[in-house]
């Protein structure tokens, strides 16, 4: 009897270090997961972000701003403009 009783013993306190331990790596794995989480909404601010910066980027003022003052770039005279269609389209 008193073999089982140790027995018996020996597995409860096994079977409560194993809860213990389940339940340490479920608080450090959502330890992660919230970290992740964070991360991710930081990640589509950030995205946000880069897509108005790049679609004041692409705006045409700064586009001929740019033109004119770092390439030095003019806009043709009108005697100058040369329009045609391509050879074969609908007229």
């Amino acid at each position: 009897m008193i073999r089982l009783n140790v027995l018996l013993l020996i597995a409860a306190v096994f079977c409560a270090l194993s809860v213990v331990t389940s339940q340490h790596q479920a608080r450090k794995l959502f330890q992660g997961l919230e970290f992740e989480q964070e991360r991710a909404k930081q990640l589509e601010v950030e995205f946000g972000q880069l897509q108005l910066e790049l679609s004041t980027w692409a705006t045409s003022p700064r586009i001929e701003k740019i033109a004119r003052e770092k390439l030095k770039m003019i806009v043709p005279q009108a005697p100058k403009i040369i329009s045609g269609t391509a050879k074969g389209a609908a007229q």
